[in-house]
């Protein structure tokens, strides 16, 4: 998707609405359809809703904003508003609700794309609802069905029993030219403005100045985290914030999630299968404590969101600031490891295509990366068109997390992009890359 979505025209934008939530639903389908009733319906950790809670709160919503709000339509299911709103049950009391069974939620679920196929056949876009304007609520359906469905795929992470989903692998990786580089710093757009389905928290564009600063080519692999937990790095806590060093010690970590010693091996499993930890790798299914502490041991730190999306978008050459690290086409196979493609990161180097003008590559897609942010409003921030999507959520208890991972769909992996989460979380799929101050003899 493009920023000129503004400029098709209707029939044109009713087509590539279509498209989009065909496509999103494809996948909600194969990750549901992988398991049988007795997945789709168990808790698989208390961190997460069931399956099938997850895909029925996905049609609750569509009929919610779409056929009920956009196509002022009778409710289909409006008893069942309460069991789906994520506000109202923690999903580790989820479970217990009288929820649908997964050939009710199917039925359902159908029923309401019929009727949202319906309105998106006789809504007009130009009827100055700034809800429809640009396809918006149809937008935001959609990204909240793909960002779902991530959540359902680090459910699957998450479950026991036999592998069930299978992708090809990712391409192969490459040496880099240097492990970091350094970037200017200046003056640029942080966020946007002309986005049509950006979200509220990514809004208003606004100027922000960055400090030169040095920031790592790739994300932190595999291998180079492997020499901070076989260093000591968890049982020594001057590399670790007070909040970290708690957390480590009332969590007993000892490594990422999913890590194993096997046989005097390291062992990752992923999505049922166990295999030997790929070094090439960026590191995933670490929290925020722990890339802090990984930073401070490697003489670096994390970079701010600020800092993380300069290096995405600023092209140092033109001063502009572009959509994306490789310009403002939308993400290709060619750029990223998004949506699904593969079932894990790419090796580092996989994707020179997805470069900035800097050299900063992968920045897009294969793991969230964590940044010293808390999530904030930016200045002139408007909730919109519901307060519960940001607002409720800004605050020191969440961390900014940026760049998506193999599992976010590139409907959502802009670069202006902001993901939250607390800062214990380990299920998702983040990493993290480093960043530090130039010495003074290095900007000589």
């Amino acid at each position: 998707m493009t920023h000129q979505l503004s400029d098709l025209s209707t029939e044109g934008l009713r087509v590539f609405v279509a498209e989009q939530l065909e496509r999103s639903r494809s996948r909600t389908v194969q990750l549901t359809d992988a398991v049988d009733t007795d997945d789709l319906v168990r808790q698989h950790s208390r961190l997460m809703s069931p399956l099938v809670w997850d895909y029925a709160h996905i049609g609750n919503q569509e009929e919610l904003w779409l056929v009920r709000d956009v196509g002022g339509r009778e409710p289909v299911r409006q008893d069942i508003d309460e069991l789906y709103d994520a506000f109202m049950h923690a999903r580790a009391d989820r479970p217990a609700l009288p929820l649908l069974g997964p050939a009710e939620t199917r039925t359902y679920v159908g029923e309401v794309r019929d009727k949202v196929l319906d309105v998106l056949d006789h809504v007009r876009f130009d009827q100055g609802r700034e809800l429809v304007d640009n396809g918006f609520a149809f937008g935001m359906i959609v990204q909240h069905e793909q960002q779902h469905d991530e959540t359902m795929l680090a459910t699957h992470q998450l479950r026991a029993g036999l592998p069930v989903l299978d992708a090809p692998p990712p391409p192969p990786g490459r040496r880099l030219a240097a492990p970091e580089v350094l970037v200017p710093g200046g003056v640029f757009e942080l966020g946007t403005s002309v986005e049509p389905w950006a979200l509220d928290n990514e809004r208003p564009a606004h100027s922000v100045r960055v400090a030169p600063y040095f920031i790592d080519t790739a994300p932190v692999s595999n291998g180079d985290y492997l020499k901070f937990v076989l260093g000591g790095g968890y049982q020594d806590q001057q590399w670790w914030s007070d909040a970290g060093w708690a957390h480590v010690q009332k969590a007993s970590l000892t490594g990422p999630r999913f890590w194993d010693q096997v046989d005097g091996h390291w062992m990752r499993t992923r999505f049922g299968h166990q295999e030997l930890l790929p070094l090439d790798e960026p590191v995933m299914h670490v929290c925020f404590y722990e890339a802090e502490a990984y930073a401070k041991w490697a003489g670096k730190r994390l970079p701010t969101e600020e800092e993380w999306e300069f290096a995405a978008r600023f092209d140092p050459s033109t001063g502009r600031t572009r959509r994306f690290p490789w310009g403002d086409d939308s993400p290709g196979p060619q750029h990223a490891n998004l949506g699904q493609r593969h079932l894990g990161p790419a090796p580092t180097g996989a994707y020179p295509a997805g470069a900035s003008p800097l050299g900063v590559e992968q920045l897009i897609g294969d793991v969230w990366e964590w940044t010293s942010s808390d999530f904030r409003p930016y200045p002139g921030f408007r909730a919109f068109p519901y307060d519960e999507y940001s607002l409720v959520f800004f605050g020191p208890d969440y961390k900014i997390l940026r760049g998506g991972s193999f599992g976010t769909d590139e409907v959502v992996a802009r670069s202006t992009f902001r993901n939250w989460d607390y800062p214990i979380r380990r299920q998702i799929f983040a990493g993290f890359r480093c960043a530090r101050d130039p010495r003074p003899a290095e900007l000589a």
